[in-house]
């Protein structure tokens, strides 16, 4: 071959090269597109991936109302879905645990213990009838054919129910993501009725596994909200506490070996934990005595998975493409779908009706008309049509559309035993029936936003009862870490050489801490600083003070007294250390160049002191030894200068007195939205508390609660009628059931139990009794019907229960409300009051009773 034809044949090959960077851009979009279409995505007009529409769509042909094997489902969708068993058989599990399109037998495992479902020839499955009244219609079923041609497959089911929303999605695709959380079933339906009204709607999550959800921050599930979920933790006594509800997207047995981690690492401290899981879930948790329970709870929300954050990021196919929207968008769309789905529906059984109208006219008029002996002188095929046509032309003009061929090939279809008995009356029957059919058709395609919500009343109706909402709505508070980790370490420190950490076991010993905690160090030359904690750490030759640290802490006050080298004056200072840069020195002094640290000292609730101040001998001042209170000073920032209190050179510093806090009781509010006592002022402001006061809680089944005000405490809202100080003047009065008597009491009583943490019962404990009325006003009112006699004359009573009963112990009964029957008690507002006047110590039956403003207080009608 000579070099000529060589070279030619090389110049095709190379003209016939694709360059790979071609092919690589390319074939990545496809696959890119491949897999966000029909692997992870969605699509919103029915809320299903393929795999998972393939599958209930291979489960309608089989279905026959009876159950099927899943390893015959899985191999009827291998006809439409090319990806394998495998992936078949996991995404039929996924969908059969959310209990809405599929109805199970046999073991499909459990979301809330993570244990896996059998195997599929030993578990069976069919359609739900919920899935069949919502998903199917071929008449109004877009087709499309399978992946090798040899079947046909919908495009998208007609769903006409916001799926997606209801069941939930994840997807991983290529660069892009979606994460749509499950809804309640009854509130989708609820919130797609006020769509079609016009009306605002907001979704908020509701998971399988129940806990506890706050969803302030969803923002409607676009991608960077977040929604927080709790286990639903119980106190059954003082050492166990009891998870009843886990989060959603954890397990029973990850839940409790994140516990077992937390413990291991001194994060929290238990004596042992159990799953007694069964039908309802249920770990319990062994407390160590002396262990808060409280503290424990919220412990357990910080570093184990009792609490965990999920981030939504709703994405759906529309269109073909992927769309980022929120719950409230994704709904409205649904629902619009919905209504032009039922419109189609509508439409389609209208166009039947009145086929079935037109040739039930025919057939009549063909019938009764005896046009059907027109046709036996005819001798050809289309002289018999041409004959029937003729007979019916003067009817045509009533029917909604021309006649056709086929319409009178029909009518030569009807047998010689249907002509001989025609029954007239049943005839016109038949039609009556059918306009009466096609009228209410048109009515509801008139009126379709009438009929679809119609349409959503009857799913609510046939399929909502056992859908109630599992997750409880709350608001978390926010949880301080620090405050709630268990002190699992011990401070040491070497004060002259200035080393601390938990590691130097052979120094000083300083106190209990976390290894999470800050600690403040001051040191003798004036200077201090905030460091995290750890094994080994240089601070600062001399140090004076170490202690851990707790940022916003303005209870704690720091007094010093310190000599300025420049103007030779000494300064005191009180201050608070509420905040500070991590390693970063601060001055105690003005910080003037030589600046010396006279006295130093700490307080924990900012009590006053008075120290004794010995002035230097050679000095010139007249008073050479006098007391200085601290009291005089104004609480100031770290920063500020102090007060003189003297000019001359100071010999000795000695404490002589330590005084009452300064900054009086400690401020409590009371947010019932979470349960939680707090100093940030949310809630209802309970007072101001001293060391010796305590919270009075008082529940609505007829028991009370002494606690301490430690901001760690926690109330359970929906339990308690009222959280407030107890102090010497409170008196509670309760209208209560006793149901061993079947009568109704009266009693009032003061706080006589010291206990705290502490639950006392004070109505009878027999079933049946109850709280009807309580209350802590000074004087409350009530009135009740009373029926007396034979003649069963009701009655109304109105009571001034202060004039109706002395204060007695706790543990009385109390007195009968009456003896007739009652019924109706209620609170009522007492006589308007007269500015200036007081309530009397002493009243008797009869008297007039009026009281001021102070009188009134708390009540609520159980």
């Amino acid at each position: 071959m000579s070099e000529n034809a060589l070279n030619g044949d090389s110049s095709q090959e190379l003209s016939a090269t694709t360059q790979v960077s071609g092919m690589y851009k390319d074939y990545f979009l496809d696959y890119a597109s491949y897999v966000i279409l029909e692997r992870a995505v969605p699509t919103l007009d029915d809320g299903l991936k393929p795999v998972q529409r393939r599958i209930l769509h291979a489960m309608r042909e089989m279905h026959d109302g009876r159950y099927h094997k899943v390893a015959n489902i899985i191999g009827q969708t291998m006809q439409y879905h090319p990806h394998g068993d495998a992936a078949i058989g996991d995404a039929l599990v996924k969908v059969g645990q959310k209990d809405l399109m599929i109805d199970c037998q046999g073991n499909w495992g459990d979301v809330r213990t993570g244990d896996n479902a059998a195997a599929p020839r030993y578990i069976e499955a069919r359609l739900s009838k919920f899935a069949l009244d919502v998903a199917y219609n071929p008449a109004i079923t877009k087709w499309q054919a399978s992946y090798d041609g040899r079947n046909r497959e919908p495009v998208a089911l007609p769903m006409k129910f916001p799926l997606v929303l209801a069941m939930g999605v994840e997807g991983i695709a290529v660069g892009l993501s979606t994460r749509i959380l499950p809804h309640n079933f009854c509130e989708l339906i609820k919130a797609s009725i006020k769509v079609l009204q016009g009306k605002k709607v907001q979704l908020v999550p509701d998971f399988p596994t129940g806990g506890q959800v706050d969803a302030s921050n969803y923002q409607g599930g676009k991608r960077g909200g977040k929604v927080r979920c709790r286990a639903l933790i119980e106190m059954e006594g003082k050492n166990v506490l009891l998870i009843k509800d886990i989060p959603y997207g954890t397990t029973t047995t990850g839940l409790i070996d994140s516990i077992v981690k937390a413990n291991d690492k001194g994060k929290i401290k238990i004596k042992r934990v159990v799953d007694n899981t069964a039908k309802d879930v249920e770990i319990r948790i062994d407390l160590p005595s002396g262990v808060s329970p409280d503290v424990t709870i919220d412990a357990l929300y910080a570093f184990t998975d009792c609490e965990v954050s999920i981030s939504p990021n709703c994405c759906v196919i529309i269109n073909d493409r992927p769309h980022f929207l929120t719950v409230e968008e994704m709904l409205r769309i649904s629902t619009d779908h919905t209504r032009d789905l039922l419109r189609s529906e509508l439409e389609v059984k209208l166009a039947n009706l009145k086929e079935r109208l037109l040739f039930s006219s025919l057939e009549k008029i063909f019938i009764e008309n005896r046009i059907y002996r027109d046709i036996e002188e005819c001798e050809t095929w289309e002289a018999v049509l041409e004959t029937i046509d003729k007979g019916l032309e003067p009817f045509k003009p009533q029917f909604y559309r021309e006649i056709t061929q086929e319409d009178i090939v029909r009518l030569t279809e009807i047998k010689i035993k249907r002509i001989s008995k025609f029954d007239t009356f049943k005839a016109d029957e038949l039609i009556r029936k059918l306009e009466e059919e096609i009228a209410d058709i048109e009515h509801k395609l008139a009126n379709l936003t009438d009929y679809a919500v119609t349409y959503f009343e009857g799913l609510l109706d046939k399929y909502g009862k056992g859908r109630e909402r599992k997750s409880e709505i709350r608001a978390f508070d926010d949880i301080k870490v620090r405050q709630v980790a268990i002190a699992n370490e011990k401070l040491y420190a070497n004060l002259k050489d200035g080393f601390i950490g938990y590691g130097l076991k052979k120094e000083q010993y300083i106190c209990d801490c976390s290894d999470i905690d800050n600690v403040i160090i001051f040191r003798k030359d004036g200077k201090y600083l905030v460091t995290r904690v750890q094994d080994k750490a240089f601070v600062g030759k001399n140090i004076l003070h170490v202690d851990v640290w707790r940022k916003g802490d303005d209870r704690k006050i720091y007094h010093a007294i310190y000599r300025d080298p420049t103007s030779g004056k000494n300064y005191a200072k009180r201050f608070a250390v509420t905040a500070t840069t991590l390693d970063r020195e601060y001055d105690v002094t003005n910080g003037a160049k030589g600046a010396k640290l006279l006295y130093f000292n700490v307080h924990l609730n900012s009590e006053s002191e008075i120290v004794n101040i010995k002035l230097s001998q050679g000095c010139r001042a007249k008073k050479k030894i006098f007391d200085f209170d601290f009291a005089t000073l104004a609480i100031k920032g770290r920063t500020s200068q102090g007060n003189v209190i003297t000019k001359y050179p100071v010999q000795s510093i000695k404490q002589v007195s330590v005084g009452a806090s300064t900054l009086g009781g400690r401020k409590i509010w009371y947010d019932k939205t979470v349960g939680r006592i707090n100093v940030d002022e949310r809630g209802e402001f309970l007072g101001e508390f001293d060391t010796q006061d305590r919270i009075l809680v008082l529940y609505k089944n007829g028991s009370y609660e002494l606690t301490d005000f430690e901001l760690t405490n926690r109330y359970d809202f929906a339990k308690i009628f009222t959280v407030c100080k107890l102090t010497p003047e409170t008196v509670i009065t309760a209208v209560h059931y006793a149901g061993d008597r079947k009568e109704y009491f009266v009693k009032r009583f003061q706080i006589e139990t010291t206990s705290l943490n502490e639950k006392f019962t004070y109505i009878s404990e027999a079933s049946g009794s109850k709280i009807v009325v309580l209350s802590i006003d000074k004087a409350p009112h009530i009135s009740f019907t009373e029926t007396r006699g034979k003649t069963k004359q009701k009655e109304e009573v109105e009571l001034n229960l202060a004039e109706f009963i002395d204060v007695k112990g706790w543990r009385a009964l109390g007195n009968k409300l009456s003896r007739h029957a009652v019924s109706r008690i209620k609170q009522i507002e007492g006589p308007k009051p007269i500015p200036g006047e007081e309530i009397p110590e002493k009243v008797s039956v009869g008297d007039t009773v009026e009281w001021n403003e102070n009188g009134n207080g708390q009540a609520k009608l159980f």
